[in-house]
């Protein structure tokens, strides 16, 4: 920021919008809050739900504080969704097709370590493109009483077990 002229003196003020909502709203306070390090001022500007997508198809912001949601917790699915040239929810119109082809690869990969290490390929790609970063995964959790019995509990996400007919309650 300061080869482009900014500093403690001479601050960038920006607006951050984000759907009016409180898990939308908190990490965009919290960015706000950070973007002070590197002398943005920014502005909350909190958009009702009904407006959110509108706004964010016409790129109508300047920084859009948006989540981005998936029921597993594998990047296969927010990779096709959000970064591959096309998808549907790439908002910001994102394409490189060598990341597609590294998308294409991860998704077959059937070798965790070899996987890892495309995902981490992928990931610097993106930040190197400065396409749409990540600015925090959040972390879930599932509690339960020491009754409650038959619950499995899955690997790959805290979603995948909404199905109760098979729990019972041991008084």
């Amino acid at each position: 920021m300061q080869k482009l002229g900014y500093g403690p003196d001479k601050r960038l003020p920006i607006t951050v919008s984000t759907r009016d909502l409180s898990y939308y709203r908190d990490p965009a306070v919290i960015l706000i809050d950070q973007l002070k390090q590197i002398y943005m001022d920014g502005e909350l500007e909190p958009v009702d739900t009904t407006q959110w997508y509108p706004k964010v198809m016409r790129k109508d912001y300047t920084v859009g504080m948006n989540i981005q949601e998936s029921e597993v917790d594998d990047p296969d699915v927010l990779y096709y969704e959000n970064y591959k040239c096309g998808a549907p929810r790439n908002y910001t119109a994102y394409c490189n097709p060598e990341v597609d082809k590294l998308i294409d690869r991860q998704s077959i990969e059937t070798d965790i370590g070899k996987r890892k290490q495309l995902v981490s390929q992928i990931e610097r790609k993106l930040i190197e493109d400065h396409a749409r970063p990540i600015i925090f995964f959040p972390r879930g959790a599932v509690c339960r009483a020491p009754a409650l019995k038959g619950l499995t509990l899955m690997v790959n996400s805290i979603y995948n077990v909404q199905r109760f007919e098979d729990l019972w309650l041991d008084h």
